[in-house]
């Protein structure tokens, strides 16, 4: 594959990301190009990274190298392992020139970033993307973020990588679950803005997700495109990048609803979240029957099991709403939703009171 560069341009400054194979194994090569010459480096490691990739992205590097290994689940994107990073930092004298390296998914990127973002008021900070997921959304915009008990990434910062290293290569030690996981993202930004990606998509999405190298690459390239353009105009999530929300409020709610549990990863929720925001966009008549369908069948061929009615009852309904009323998006006792008008073009902004959004899902689970 050759090596692809995008530079992401904000007003808090430009970072490139670099898409190829075998990339995190030059990683002290990125280093240098990239005028980051720091004599300390903590690197922060999903520990279901294999170790001989491990192995050799440390023989790249001729620093001193401090390792934490976490699990990554979102029970653990906790302020208590933001403590445990910042203990290290501070333990061994680190100053804002040196470097956190986040090594794994969007959990791991989206916590070592936010420790890194409030050490010393910043120190830099590199993104090695190991997930799908990640390498085509989490680790391009500069959210960083922790969960509380009362819901996901509502204690965070705005925060930019100095690089971004997407090494396709870790994709293969993936389980299918986890692939799945990272084409919700991909579909996501296909739906928000270009409906010949998503054509794309839906033509050979199992060529995409069987990882068929020609499909897959594009897949992951177009995709960071798409949220490049949105992060560049609205680094703030004052307007525009809201769009990159949907689906995503009821994506959450579900999340939390169980607890952040293994019965569903984020990128299933937000399929379930997609699905819900389509269906709920038919039902207030901004998406035609035509377009919903359009969608509808595309997530039926992702999978036979992503249904709501799999996962939460009816007694659920409560405590989802509630889950998605303190939604970050959310400024007043409203309900903000993006949601869609066709294929490629989305609406935000929009605000529904709880008995509204409740009687949505009453409808829904009164009708299987």
């Amino acid at each position: 594959m050759k090596t692809r560069q995008i530079l992401v341009k904000t007003a808090d400054g430009q970072y490139p990301i670099v898409i190829g194979r075998n990339l995190s194994f030059k990683l002290g090569y990125y280093l240098k190009i990239n005028n980051i010459s720091s004599s300390k480096i903590l690197l922060v490691i999903d520990n279901k990274v294999p170790v001989k990739m491990v192995q050799k992205i440390k023989k790249s590097l001729k620093k001193k190298i401090y390792i934490i290994y976490l699990e990554s689940n979102e029970k653990n994107k906790s302020q208590k392992n933001v403590d445990k990073i910042i203990d290290v930092l501070l333990k061994n004298n680190f100053n804002r020139n040196d470097c956190l390296v986040s090594i794994g998914g969007g959990i791991i990127g989206d916590l070592s970033a936010f420790a890194a973002s409030i050490f010393k008021r910043g120190l830099f900070y590199i993104n090695v993307p190991t997930t799908l997921l990640a390498q085509v959304d989490s680790s391009i915009g500069g959210k960083t973020g922790i969960n509380s008990k009362l819901g996901k990434n509502l204690i965070g910062s705005f925060y930019q990588p100095r690089l971004v290293l997407s090494d396709i290569s870790f994709l293969k030690s993936l389980p299918k679950r986890e692939i799945l996981c990272g084409y919700a993202e991909i579909l996501k930004h296909s739906l928000i803005l270009d409906r010949k990606f998503f054509i794309f998509l839906d033509k050979y999405v199992h060529k995409i997700l069987n990882l068929e190298s020609q499909y897959i690459e594009k897949s992951i390239y177009k995709s960071c495109i798409i949220k490049k353009k949105v992060v560049e105009k609205d680094f703030k999530e004052i307007g525009l990048r809201k769009i990159l929300n949907f689906g995503h409020t009821f994506a959450h709610a579900y999340e939390a609803g169980l607890g952040y549990s293994l019965k569903l990863n984020h990128g299933e929720a937000v399929i379930l979240g997609i699905s819900s925001a389509a269906k709920f966009s038919k039902k207030q008549k901004l998406l035609q029957h035509s377009e919903y369908y359009f969608i509808d069948n595309h997530l039926k061929k992702i999978s036979d099991k992503l249904h709501l009615k799999n996962f939460f009852k009816k007694n659920s309904i409560k405590k989802i709403v509630r889950f998605m009323t303190s939604d970050k998006k959310n400024f007043d006792n409203k309900i903000n939703l993006i949601l869609i008008k066709k294929i490629g073009k989305v609406s935000f902004n929009n605000k529904f009171n709880v008995r509204i959004i409740e009687k949505f899902f009453l409808n829904y689970f009164n009708t299987i």
